[in-house]
């Protein structure tokens, strides 16, 4: 047998683990990736991060030319498949190369007399596979059944198509300042350009930790969508807020660097000490509250608070494309009730007058236009804020009848896109 680099070995054992156990991809990439130097590593995380965006295609092009379906105790065999074709389809990889290692793999596991079906596969698709690929709808039948349809009743199929596109490509770095003066003076050392709203965009690569500024915290990665609740919650100064389901972070250290008194609730110990990790950095400070937020109340009523909730997370495949093979319809309805605790929680913890921001990364309808609706129905002590056109500049098109935000991956599109957010301030009857 010949050498098998190590790269190859661990991207397989990464992908497996994605898909078929669930894992969260960052979070594996970053524990099984060690061994790899930098270079290495990108490759890794781009390869499988690739595979996952564009499953459905891959799989398509398998079937045209297998003779036959894979009976599933050939699982591995096909997902060394779908790697290697990954690879020659869009990462430009010789086909040679991918053919040789795709085939050594299969020979290293059980499965070894299946090496010659990979060979002869993988070398049609170096052939042959771009023509039966670029055939394919890519922004249909990369994205799974049930969000397809999902999104096509919400917003249109134009709309659901766009947004598929946009999950095809890897999306660009955003940085949120802490002091957004600074925007000018950040823009040409970290090579990135303006966005609306004061975030950065870097569209060259390199490492979050070795740019300028980052180790003396002059700012920290949050896709601009995530940027905008703070945002919308307008001076906060002196003012007494919490950051419901707080972790990572990224809007507790906007609400502190804005003058607030924070305490972050999250009920996770060990994404609360990211939380710490952060503020350190950044030299910013907030309290930090391990608690169930359903559960805990501060001891004197707030001015504000944000909740982030949890939810399905489908607003931010971009960025996190195991979201879409990981996630089912019952998940939505699930974290729907979740939601729905959590809003009925941050009455109790609001003064009169005061101010709720509710978000989640998700573009079901369930998760957002949906919970407010009901909030409202249900008699709770909320009436809508309504957000101005001219509070999102340059994102007005993300503005509801009803003066929320939905902001969609496609928004910005020639830009490099954006998550998926909603976003409805209300206040406290």
């Amino acid at each position: 047998m010949t050498d098998l680099p190590l790269n190859r070995t661990i991207a397989l054992s990464l992908f497996t683990v994605v898909l078929r156990e669930g894992r969260p991809l960052e979070e594996q990439a970053d524990l099984l990736t060690r061994p790899l130097d930098p270079r290495d590593r990108g490759f890794v995380r781009m390869l499988v991060a690739t595979t996952l965006r564009r499953l459905g295609q891959i799989d398509m092009v398998l079937n045209h030319f297998l003779d036959k379906p894979m009976p599933a105790k050939l699982a591995s065999v096909r997902d060394i498949m779908r790697l290697g074709a990954a690879q020659i389809l869009f990462l430009d990889t010789p086909g040679h190369a991918v053919v040789d290692t795709s085939v050594e793999l299969v020979k290293r596991g059980k499965l070894a007399p299946y090496a010659g079906l990979a060979n002869a596969v993988l070398r049609k698709i170096s052939r042959d596979g771009a023509a039966v690929s670029d055939r394919i709808d890519a922004a249909r039948f990369n994205t799974p059944k049930w969000l397809w349809l999902d999104w096509s009743a919400r917003y249109g199929e134009e709309t659901a198509h766009r947004i598929g596109l946009a999950h095809l490509a890897e999306a660009p770095l955003d940085i949120t300042l802490r002091d957004p003066a600074t925007s000018a003076d950040w823009a040409g050392p970290l090579a990135a350009e303006p966005l609306p709203c004061g975030s950065l965009r870097r569209l060259a690569g390199g490492a979050v930790y070795d740019l300028p500024g980052f180790t003396d915290g002059h700012w920290w990665v949050q896709d601009l969508a995530a940027a905008l609740p703070v945002r919308l919650m307008g001076d906060l100064t002196g003012k007494a807020v919490a950051d419901l389901c707080a972790a990572p972070g990224g809007k507790t250290l906007q609400l502190a660097a804005a003058g607030a008194t924070v305490t972050a609730v999250d009920r996770s110990a060990r994404r609360l000490r990211r939380v710490s990790e952060n503020l350190a950095r950044t030299g910013l400070t907030a309290t930090l509250v391990d608690a169930d937020a359903t559960e805990w109340r501060p001891e004197a009523l707030l001015d504000a608070v944000l909740l982030d909730a949890p939810c399905s997370a489908t607003g931010t495949i971009r960025r996190h494309p195991d979201v879409a093979r990981h996630k089912r319809p019952d998940d939505v309805a699930a974290l729907a009730e979740t939601q729905a605790a959590l809003l009925a929680a941050a009455a109790e913890m609001v003064k009169p007058g005061g101010m709720l921001v509710y978000c989640t990364c998700s573009l079901q309808k369930a998760e957002g236009e949906d919970q407010i609706a009901a909030a409202l129905a249900a008699g709770l002590p909320w009436e809508r804020d309504p957000i101005r056109a001219d509070e999102l500049p340059g994102l007005e098109m993300a503005l509801t009848a009803e003066g929320e935000v939905r902001t969609l991956p496609c928004h910005l599109e020639e830009r490099g896109g954006m998550d998926g957010f909603f976003i409805a301030r209300l206040r406290r009857i």
